[in-house]
């Protein structure tokens, strides 16, 4: 008997797994000296060093110089860029005002409008954007002049929309889809975004309705590297997804793809978000989307992307991006059966398939699922218990989380190793198979009864099935064949392995486990036959443990790993107190001057608290020094009775610089009617089946999140019953802890950093006020926050 190539085999297998990630994006970098005609990386990384000198949220003094470059760079273009700015209220209560930069290329025959859309705000308040999202301003601008310099005149209007607010709430696509005129008539949309700061770009369609024409024209417009699959499609309409592609169909039922990557998560919304540390072959990613796609929406017609029928579709090296309709998972899902119990016959026949050993093979893979799935899922909470600074990092993706992936991954396949080399004896390897391919099998049907779109994973049964058939004609394979018949399998679960715990967040590592086991049992044809396969598992557990090193050695952080952490002062004037407040569970040097554990009064805080992105609460709060800092006024300039309505009109004012407001009320109380800074909320419709309006029909005792620009005060104009007497709490924020006159708070150590998603250095005023009962009176007031009335002007009613 000839011996098996295993060392082949496995070579073979590497070098499989490593055009499977290295094929899925471009690998050379354009550079200063491309065609003019061309998309060139370089000449867009200029455009994202010049977005992201500082950081730019709206409402930051950099913000209008961010907004002044992207301006004239579009004018340097020949084309007559627009301001369209207003005041824009999310779904959630979030208010802000936006200024959209708009420009117009006018089509020779439109059907509809091709909007090409990126944002330009970064995150407060520490953010640089240069990833989220410099990058996909950045795209767009080598994009458009690339496609200018062809002197190509489109057939479609391009309508060139480079938000504001995206990071707040999504207001500046709100104000486009409600107020721009032309957006009435867009029929496409292209949304270029970042959740990290390198890797794979993938493409998520966006629609109402059904995918196939979408699809179809899309594989159409030539993109040569295509990252996107329809599991991917399925899971993200079942979430509440939160990009400004969403407010245009949700509002404007406008088709459109976006194109995001995420790898780096530790980046997003961060200190980090920095043009140094964007991977350059992922701004090309972005580039090798936009302008094929520009090409081709820009010339065919937009009123046929309305389809009846969705796809699944799924990319693959060599094969670019694979589709067929969903008609077909039901067929291929019952053909797979029928193939699969007829090969069970077959080979029991043939004496090649014994079902003791189906068995015995069934139940070690079952056991590897397990113990690969629970070892990891334990394994991360005990490195959360060795580690706790983890859990400073909100994104859930460590610095050293790669290291972590390959950890795992590495002791699952190690497990499958060690559990089947018991079965060495086995001489029949088709036995062993059927175990994995019924449990793929299992997965496949639940697929197509409750989530369509990762029913491609059939392709991977009906290629274990043909494996399943040489193994049964043949006692020894050819093992180039048997590696060729897994390349499917390699080619789908491989990019799930890497990327689920970076997009969700390293607790879902144990499902990396599991895919990775299932990876393992249809590459049985290959494994089965190595005969040291506790040799291949022993190496697996060394290179595991060579992994959790890297890891640990990487676990602390440093000038390039910085920590978060964070500090607010929040003068509470109703008690008459102040504190310091933050919400790291481990304090450090910098926190530890003004928190001490074991005085913390956080409870205090923690109802109708600053809203944050994870819904993070204090942890620590500590008594603080009272400052002097100037507090909001709060003027009265109409309160009347109308049937049983009382019509009340307050004005907010900040007397400091200041960059948010949150307003409260002190229970779930529902207006009749609300508009703020002359605009009001729109119903929306929820996953659960319900109807909510942020100031109607509310969920929340959070009544509203302002974001203020240029100081503008926050004006409310309500109505509610005459005798209810609503109660608010007011939370003023300024960014501006570290450089107040007031304090003397040091610059934070090299190895540290603002923490993201929550309010952070900012000066903080609290304050609970009330509207009083009716009274008639013929002259207005002014509430002090001594709840003293000021008389101002006379109210002419």
């Amino acid at each position: 008997m000839r011996k098996f190539p295993s060392l082949l085999t496995l070579l073979l297998i590497f070098i499989s797994l490593a055009y499977t990630f290295y094929s899925s994006k471009p690998q050379k970098i354009t550079d200063l000296k491309t065609s003019k005609q061309e998309f060139s990386t370089l000449r867009a990384l200029e455009h994202v060093k010049n977005i992201s000198k500082e950081c730019h949220y709206l409402g930051s003094s950099a913000h209008e110089e961010t907004k002044t470059y992207i301006l004239d760079e579009l004018k340097k273009l020949g084309l007559q860029p627009e301001i369209q700015e207003g005041i824009s209220i999310s779904d959630g209560g979030t208010i802000s005002k936006p200024e959209n930069i708009i420009a117009k290329i006018k089509g020779s025959n439109s059907t509809k409008s091709l909007v090409l859309m990126s944002h330009y705000d970064s995150s407060p308040h520490s953010s640089y954007g240069a990833s989220d999202a410099g990058s996909g301003v950045a795209t767009i601008l080598e994009g458009i002049r690339a496609y200018l310099a062809t002197n190509k005149v489109p057939k479609n209007d391009i309508i060139i929309c480079i938000t504001d607010g995206e990071e707040l709430g999504l207001n500046g696509a709100d104000l486009f889809i409600k107020k721009y005129p032309s957006a009435k008539n867009v029929g496409l949309a292209l949304n270029f975004e970042a959740r990290g700061s390198g890797g794979n770009s993938y493409m998520l369609i966006e629609t109402n309705g059904k995918n196939g024409k979408m699809i179809d024209e899309f594989s159409k417009a030539g993109v040569k590297y295509p990252v996107t699959n329809s599991l991917a499609y399925s899971i993200y309409k079942m979430l509440p997804n939160d990009t400004d592609l969403t407010v245009l169909r949700e509002q404007g039922n406008i088709e459109g793809f976006n194109f995001a990557f995420i790898d780096d998560h530790f980046d997003y919304h961060t200190a980090n978000d920095i043009w140094q540390n964007l991977d350059l072959n992922t701004l090309q990613h972005q580039g090798s989307y936009l302008m094929p796609l520009l090409s081709y929406f820009s010339e065919v017609d937009l009123d046929i992307l309305k389809s009846d029928r969705d796809y699944i579709y799924f990319n693959a090296p060599i094969f670019n991006l694979v589709k067929y309709p969903f008609s077909w998972i039901y067929i291929l899902l019952i053909i797979a059966i029928i193939l699969f119990i007829g090969l069970i016959f077959y080979g029991k026949f043939a004496y090649r398939i014994d079902f003791r050993e189906v068995l015995v093979g069934l139940g070690g893979f079952l056991l590897c699922l397990i113990i690969a799935g629970g070892l990891t899922f334990g394994g991360w909470q005990l490195i959360k218990i060795i580690y706790p600074h983890y859990n400073e990092i909100q994104h859930g993706f460590t610095y050293n989380g790669y290291q972590y992936i390959a950890v795992f991954v590495l002791l699952s396949i190690a497990i499958c190793f060690k559990v089947y080399a018991r079965f060495s004896k086995s001489k029949n390897q088709a036995s062993l198979l059927i175990g994995p391919l019924f449990i793929w099998l299992i997965i496949c049907t639940l697929a197509a009864l409750y989530l369509k779109g990762a029913s491609y994973f059939i392709i991977i049964v009906l290629f274990g099935l043909i494996s399943l058939v040489v193994l049964i004609r043949q006692k020894r394979p050819n093992p180039i064949l048997m590696v060729v018949l897994a390349l499917p399998a390699i080619f789908i679960v491989s990019p799930f392995i890497a990327s689920f715990p970076v997009a969700l967040g390293l607790k879902i590592l144990f499902v990396s486990a599991v895919l990775s086991v299932l990876l393992f049992g249809v590459l049985i044809p290959v494994f089965g036959f190595y005969k040291r396969k506790k040799l291949f598992g022993n190496l697996c557990l060394l290179l595991s443990l060579v992994f959790f090193i890297a890891a640990h050695i990487k676990s602390d952080f440093t000038e390039k790993r910085q920590k978060p952490n964070s500090l607010v002062y929040i003068l509470d004037t109703d008690q008459n107190k102040a504190v310091w407040a933050s919400y790291d569970n481990i304090l450090d040097a910098w926190t530890q001057n003004y928190i001490n554990p074991e005085e913390n009064i956080a409870e205090t805080y923690n109802a109708n608290t600053l809203q944050s992105k994870y819904r993070r609460s204090f942890a620590y709060a500590n008594q603080a020094p009272i400052k002097n800092i100037r507090q909001p006024k709060l003027d009265i300039s109409k309160d009347t009775i109308i049937g049983n309505l009382r019509h009340l009109e307050l004005c907010i004012a900040p007397q400091r610089d200041i960059q948010r407001v949150d307003l409260y009320t002190e229970t779930l109380f529902n207006f009749n009617a609300l508009r703020v800074n002359g605009e009001t909320a729109i119903d929306f419709d929820y996953s659960n089946g319900k109807t909510y309006n942020a100031f109607t029909k509310r969920w929340s005792q959070n009544l509203l999140t302002y974001h203020v620009s240029k100081n503008q005060p926050l004006e409310l104009q309500m109505q509610f019953h005459k005798d209810s007497l609503p109660k608010f709490v007011l939370y003023e924020s300024s960014y501006d802890l570290l450089t107040n006159e007031h304090f003397s708070i040091p610059s934070r150590n090299k190895n540290m950093m603002p923490k993201p998603f929550v309010i952070n250095d900012a000066v903080v005023i609290k304050k609970g006020f009330a509207i009083e009962e009716y009274q008639e009176k013929k002259i207005d007031t002014t509430l002090a926050f001594d709840n003293t009335p000021i008389q101002t002007q006379e109210i002419n009613e």
